[in-house]
């Protein structure tokens, strides 16, 4: 069934209005509905402020920028399956879309552009254009009439097909009899993956750097054969590089209705050789960081891998899911445990991305929401550090897990919770982590006070993404625990907000313990339980939201010329 189109809409509106001697009145009801959803459609692509991204381009040479052009092809095509991922009708609603010349529908575009399908990512996937309806919880990796009982009693009863349907790189559908089945990536994508697979081999090709080489053409067979362990690994090698490039499946994301489907996405990024080098002494603390997690030791994970490559890179281009809504200022990948357990897991932190948000959004949105005693102790090294600290942070804790007696995961346990917790706990363990350093002496005396501060007054910044996004929803949490703990105070009087330093510590260990636990029991009923309680706007949230409504909530980037 084909969309129907608002301006369509309005066109049968205006015919019908021309009878019964109501064509002015109709008109004018037209023209202020119109006029209403154009000055909302501005408002909402108003938050996103555009930032021309900037990098030092005599790091690279003539063959690199060749392999980077490679590249960008290949993240476009990633687009292309991300969009199919997200929604059934995207692909049809684009085209329709592209064919207007309209205001409105050059308008409703570009906002579709930004969020990659008809839905307000900041507005709880709030539909923005008419006749699209709700946003099914499974995006596009299940049918939209399936349930999760469904899917549940299928399994149940189905044991030796549980793999298949719960693996991160199948898609649910329904065959001729409206029975479930699991159709791997690789079918379901094949022509779009087989032509990035093209534009990785043609880049390997021109690739000098022997591990960069070796992980594109093993990412283009994955894109194949549906298996990317090898890929991973390879990834987990690279070394000697100037260009840093990720893609594939990996974020769930998208799947809020169990967490395991992954979604495909891509950062195409040139390596800041003198910044990466000084970030990697907080490398040699991992096993100190593990220990001093504050749970009993039958918890703690040392099976994952101790090496944590650290690069600090020039984002030139990303795509899929990284290029959704809101942007990523840092990712720790691979995602799969086995992996994780083999090597560890490699934090890449996006320079020129961190700078632009931090410009453009975290300071004005610090001086809205903050006491000016509060604004002394913030700082964008402390930012910058926290976002290194967070993806460091997730890859501590619990990973492979057993429970009932079986080997599992904490993300197949939890289900559609895994994603704001996990972003919650990382949030909190990298302040947690980043008082425990500056103890060891890492970072210089009083880092902490600056760490805990700022990563505070970032929380408003984040909630603004939504709080049924993984990362808004985790620091609502976190807000609303550490107040309830004393470590925020509200300010009636200015409608401002301040930190309790001298309760911060206790606090941030006391919320770490609360997800770690629940994490290493796999118990999804405490995380339902958990999520449904802290996962909420109170009126002075809300009221400090609501004076930030001139501030954009992030950036659209505006990717360097190659």
């Amino acid at each position: 069934m084909k969309m129907k189109i608002p301006v369509l809409c309005a066109l049968i509106i205006l015919l019908a209005g021309c009878t019964n001697g109501k064509t002015n009145k109709n008109f004018s009801e037209g023209k202020i509905s119109m006029n209403r959803k154009i000055k909302y459609l501005d408002r909402e692509i108003k938050k996103f402020a555009p930032v021309k991204l900037s990098f030092d381009k005599k790091l690279i040479n003539e063959k690199q920028r060749i392999v980077l052009k490679k590249l960008i092809e290949a993240t476009k095509v990633m687009d292309e399956i991300f969009l199919r991922q997200v929604y059934s009708k995207n692909i049809e609603i684009r085209k329709e879309l592209k064919k207007k010349k309209d205001e409105l529908s050059k308008k409703e575009l570009t906002l579709f552009n930004i969020y990659y399908g008809p839905f307000n990512r900041l507005e709880h996937d709030k539909p923005f254009i008419d006749g699209v309806g709700k946003k099914p919880l499974g995006a596009n990796f299940y049918p939209e009439d399936m349930t999760k009982e469904e899917f549940e009693d299928f399994i149940n009863k189905h044991p030796d097909m549980e793999d298949a349907f719960t693996s991160n790189f199948t898609v649910i559908r329904r065959d001729k009899e409206g029975k479930l089945i699991a159709i791997p990536y690789s079918v379901e994508y094949k022509n779009l993956l087989k032509k990035a697979a093209n534009f990785l081999k043609e880049a390997a090709k021109e690739c000098k750097n022997e591990y960069v080489k070796k992980y594109l053409k093993l990412r283009a067979e994955a894109f194949l054969s549906n298996d990317y362990f090898k890929s991973d690994l390879a990834w987990m090698d690279i070394k000697n590089n100037t260009i840093e490039v990720v893609i594939g499946p990996y974020e769930v994301y998208e799947d809020r209705l169990f967490g395991y489907k992954a979604s495909f996405e891509s950062f195409v990024t040139v390596k800041d050789p003198e910044e990466s080098k000084k970030l990697k002494k907080i490398v040699k603390y991992l096993v100190d960081m593990e220990k001093n997690l504050p749970i009993p030791d039958k918890y703690k994970n040392f099976n994952r891998g101790l090496s944590s490559p650290i690069a600090v890179v020039y984002e030139i281009y990303c795509g899929g899911d990284a290029g959704a809504g809101v942007q990523t200022t840092a990712f720790n990948l691979p995602n799969d445990e086995r992996v994780r357990e083999a090597k560890g897991s490699k934090k890449v932190l996006l320079k020129n991305v961190a700078e632009a948000k931090y410009k453009k959004c975290w300071i004005p949105i610090a001086n809205t929401v903050l006491t000016p005693e509060t604004l002394k102790n913030v700082s964008f090294n402390a930012y910058f550090t926290h976002t290194l600290l967070h993806e460091i942070s997730h890859g501590l804790g619990p990973g492979i897990i057993t429970k009932n007696g079986k080997k599992t995961t904490v993300n197949k346990e939890l289900k559609e919770y895994y994603s704001t917790l996990e972003e919650a706990k990382a949030d909190v363990l990298g302040v947690y982590n980043g008082v425990f350093l500056t103890r060891k002496r890492v970072f210089p005396k009083g880092f902490d006070k600056e760490l805990i501060t700022t990563f505070i007054g970032g929380i408003f910044r984040s909630i603004r993404f939504g709080i049924n996004e993984a990362h808004g929803g985790g620091n609502i949490i976190i807000f609303n625990y550490l107040k309830e703990m004393g470590v925020i105070d509200y300010h009636r009087d200015t409608g401002k907000f301040s930190v309790n330093l001298d309760k911060a510590e206790d606090g941030f260990k006391s919320l770490a313990r609360e997800i770690l636990i629940i994490q290493a029991t796999g118990d999804y009923e405490k995380a339902k339980q958990f999520v449904n309680t802290y996962r909420v706007l109170k009126p002075e949230v809300k009221q400090a939201l609501n004076k930030l409504k001139d501030i954009p909530v992030d950036i659209k980037p505006i990717f360097p010329e190659i």
